[in-house]
């Protein structure tokens, strides 16, 4: 299943169950107790657009007079709504005049801005690629959403057109970002399947500190890295065990950081075959990698002398663990194989500051594509696939 292998969790035919927290009880669901309470943040005076004051003529309980009390705050509820018009229209005119000596009609120019964009304005060329891309709506939604809500009418086509248009707009910053990708100091990496037309593509997820980006390309061989980051990068490189990776690694000697949590799924698998040699190994494993992420999880208890002393040990054994009494199976022998010739890959996050020891940063950055590639069931053609 997905806990074991590579299948996705939708997969899954069995749900395994998830064990409980402490005690055995099932949480409740909503607000737990000892959690501090959440209010959302009232709106500034600078987003207030008018103030409505109520007032009492006499009291309600004794209808006697009242006094204005100014050791009490007023009770206040802001309320949000949207306008009746939600859509400024500006109506741009060119005057036409009339040239006796050409014998021609010439039009007083307009705005280069306005000759540009068109019937949108740029906040709404925003929205529109705001719903298309983060919100992942059909262009179907879109239309029914500013038809319905915002009050216009526009076809599907014009959609289109508009985020063709985003797209190049958004071109010299993607091509900004792309030529920053080299000089990271910590990149995650990922990859996922992408359909145009039934054709294979692969969508490649390059996680920085401060920024996502996505290629769609062809394949999925190490080319693709030596194209993104040349073969000069000096940064970490945090990824799963996939092939082009290490072939990435062995041609021009990056530091690649292998995901640990890939490398726990694979020996859980060990776990399930029916050779019981091969299971005990795979249990020892566990129990030494369990070990090293308690040590992990204490990190704010200790000292950073003591962290990094227990983190090596924990290292070390693990290492000694995945090396030593490897039974004859298949499997446990390419487990150990893997420690063998890759193994400081798995623990350079020890000595190597800011590195994670698993892949979850690209992990959780491709969901956006996964998503998208769900609901969208791929592209049709290279615009497409651009955005």
């Amino acid at each position: 299943d997905s806990s074991t292998s590579s299948k996705p969790p939708s997969s899954d035919i069995v749900k395994p169950k998830k064990p409980r927290g402490k005690g055995g009880k099932k949480r409740k669901r909503g607000g737990q107790p000892g959690h501090d309470r959440h209010d959302r943040p009232s709106f500034p005076a600078e987003m207030i657009d008018d103030i409505l004051p109520y007032t009492l003529d006499a009291c309600p309980d004794c209808g006697g007079g009242l006094l204005f009390s100014r050791q009490a705050a007023p009770r206040v509820i802001q309320q949000a709504e949207l306008v009746t018009k939600p859509l400024w229209i500006t109506e741009h005119c060119a005057v036409a005049y009339w040239c006796p000596h050409c014998r021609k009609v010439h039009y007083a120019p307009l705005p280069a801005a306005v000759e540009k964009t068109g019937l949108f304005g740029p906040k709404l060329t925003t929205l529109v690629a705001f719903m298309k891309g983060v919100c992942h709506a059909s262009f179907s939604t879109i239309r029914k959403f500013l038809r319905d809500v915002v009050g216009i009418k526009v076809c599907r086509g014009y959609l289109a057109k508009l985020i063709a248009r985003v797209s190049r707009w958004l071109g010299s910053a993607y091509e900004e970002l792309l030529a920053r990708l080299p000089c990271e100091a910590c990149l995650n990496v990922d990859e996922t399947g992408h359909k145009e037309n039934a054709n294979k593509f692969w969508t490649w997820c390059f996680r920085a500190e401060l920024y996502t980006l996505f290629r769609i390309e062809p394949t999925r061989s190490s080319q693709v890295l030596i194209d993104t980051l040349g073969e000069e990068f000096n940064g970490v490189l945090g990824c799963d065990y996939f092939g082009a990776y290490r072939k990435y690694m062995r041609k021009f000697g990056v530091l690649i950081q292998f995901c640990l949590a890939h490398l726990i799924r694979d020996v859980k698998f060990l776990a399930t075959l029916p050779d019981k040699k091969q299971q005990a190994y795979g249990k020892r494993v566990r129990g030494a990698l369990r070990e090293m992420f308690a040590v992990i999880h204490r990190r704010e208890k200790l000292s950073e002398a003591g962290f990094a002393k227990k983190l090596e040990a924990a290292r070390a054994e693990v290492f000694r663990v995945a090396t030593t009494r490897v039974p004859e199976g298949k499997h446990a022998q390419n487990l150990a194989k893997r420690f063998h010739q890759h193994g400081d890959a798995f623990f350079r996050f020890i000595t190597t500051p800011g590195i994670e020891p698993t892949n979850n940063l690209a992990e959780q950055a491709i969901r956006f594509v996964v998503i998208d590639r769900r609901i969208t069931q791929g592209t049709r053609s290279e615009t497409g696939r651009r955005w």
